[in-house]
């Protein structure tokens, strides 16, 4: 069970000054618990105490470093309970995600002890010798992260446990519908030896958290989120890098020759995994016509037998969306979709914010639910000729985060890989398919940069170089 009240975490203290944040059992609607809410005051407390924990950061040896971020795999079941209800997660998926955030931690505790450089020949050219060079990666400084709703524990994981390993300072700002795990996070790590200031963790209306994007003490900017707000995000945040994982509008190709079983098998995972609520689940389907109408049976047959309800009942696959605002919103997507010739061939239904699991085919081009992002357990069917035709249409998108294909042959793919505009394009299963040590993140309207934790510290690190002159 979630505590009454829980903390916000301030300069590694935990604070009280209010309980100003409700935070609702997604499913019942009922308010499960309260957290402190955090002011412009203690904003710029948290970033200053961040500024003055920047050389301590940096001077903490790798070792210590890594024993920190081993510390932090623990209280498993808590994590999952407090996912399932404050994230309305079937607590499957969320035990699921607790198992990637160890992942992402552990991976951190081995990068931490290899953050190296490298020597450079300087000698190119007769001017340049007697010189040698070097470089190494340092710590940039304070950093500033925002992470969302749907993967709160595991994507709040992707930037506190890099910046640890990097020597950086942090001050998080979790999604104010899910704050509960980033702040048994925040628990966890004033259990460490990090140094006083090293995290804040708080909590905050979206109103009074301009310092996390425009504050110059803060060195660099990571966000997660919609790409409205991560883009404006970036316009307003001065002279820092900013890293963005925003949105997405992810396909999946069913070329001739694939597995049909496994194939559909994988894309009811992709496309309806958490209720649809990932950047990468599976939103286009397109299918080989020699193979079309077995697949639109068989996966149609497979989306109806998806159990809802109740995201703490072991069998459920479909919980809630995060609001009844947002499963309303994609409702009338479906709805809009109909009513221009689509054909709903299962779900479409909606109660609360429960949306039915629901799969359209022949969706008109300009529908919102074909080229937005759906963010929700909705998918769309369409059928192919041509490979490189349906190669076209999964660039045809303002996204461009991850895609699928299931192709058994080499010469597709290698065309797959060179032309398809995405950050990563997964062969033989679905754009959803994640490990937390790979670099991850998109093109276009889909974001900048990469995260997967080698990938993180790159960001978070500056290169330094050094030159010696041997005067002999």
């Amino acid at each position: 069970m979630l505590k009454q009240t829980y903390p916000y975490f301030l300069a590694n203290e935990a604070l009280t000054p209010n309980q100003d944040l409700a935070v609702h059992d997604k499913y019942s609607g009922e308010v499960a618990t309260r957290v402190a809410l955090a002011d412009a005051d203690a904003i710029d407390k948290a970033i200053a105490a961040a500024k003055d924990a920047d050389e301590p950061m940096r001077k903490l040896p790798a070792h210590k470093r890594q024993s920190i971020l081993n510390h932090c795999v623990k209280r498993f079941e808590e994590l999952a309970e407090a996912l399932c209800i404050e994230a309305g997660k079937p607590i499957k998926d969320a035990r699921g995600e607790v198992t990637r955030l160890i992942d992402t931690f552990r991976i951190a505790a081995e990068e931490a002890v290899r953050i190296g450089g490298e020597v450079i020949p300087m000698d190119i050219s007769p001017r340049a010798e007697g010189y040698t060079g070097m470089w190494k990666r340092v710590p940039i400084g304070p950093c500033s992260f925002i992470s969302p709703f749907n993967f709160p524990l595991n994507l709040a994981a992707h930037k506190v446990a890099p910046a640890i390993a990097a020597g950086c300072p942090f001050v998080l700002k979790p999604a104010s519908l899910t704050p509960i795990g980033a702040l048994i996070i925040g628990e966890v790590l004033a259990e460490t030896d990090l140094p006083k200031g090293a995290f804040s963790i708080l909590p905050c209306r979206r109103d009074g958290a301009d310092l996390f994007t425009t504050d110059d003490r803060l060195k660099l900017l990571s966000f997660t989120g919609s790409p409205e707000v991560g883009w404006d995000l970036k316009a307003r945040a001065g002279k820092k890098p900013v890293v963005l994982e925003l949105g997405g509008n992810a396909a999946c190709i069913v070329d001739e020759g694939t597995d049909i079983e496994d194939a559909v098998q994988r894309i009811v995972f992709g496309a309806y995994y958490q209720s649809g609520q990932s950047c990468i689940s599976v939103q286009r389907i397109m299918v080989h016509e020699s193979l079309y109408d077995t697949v639109r049976d068989k996966l149609t047959a497979a989306v109806k037998a998806l159990k809802s309800g109740d995201p703490k009942d072991e069998e459920t696959f479909i919980g809630p969306m995060i609001s009844e605002k947002e499963a309303t919103r994609l409702h009338n997507w479906v709805l809009e979709a109909k009513g221009a010739g689509a054909t709903v061939l299962a779900g479409g239904e909606r109660d609360g914010a429960m949306l039915q699991a629901t799969l359209l085919e022949n969706v008109p081009g300009d529908t919102n639910v074909n080229c937005q992002e759906a963010f929700g357990p909705v998918a769309i069917l369409s059928k192919f000729s041509d490979f490189d035709a349906a190669l076209k249409e999964v660039n045809n998108s303002d996204f461009g985060l991850q895609a699928g294909i299931f192709t058994r042959d080499i010469y597709r793919i290698q065309k797959a890989w060179d032309e398809l505009e995405v950050g990563g394009v997964v062969i033989g299963d679905v754009p959803s398919w994640r490990v937390d040590h790979m670099p991850y993140g998109g093109v276009k309207d889909s974001g900048l940069g990469r995260e997967g934790v080698r990938y993180a510290i790159e960001d978070m690190t500056e290169l330094r170089l050094l030159v010696i002159r041997d005067p002999n």
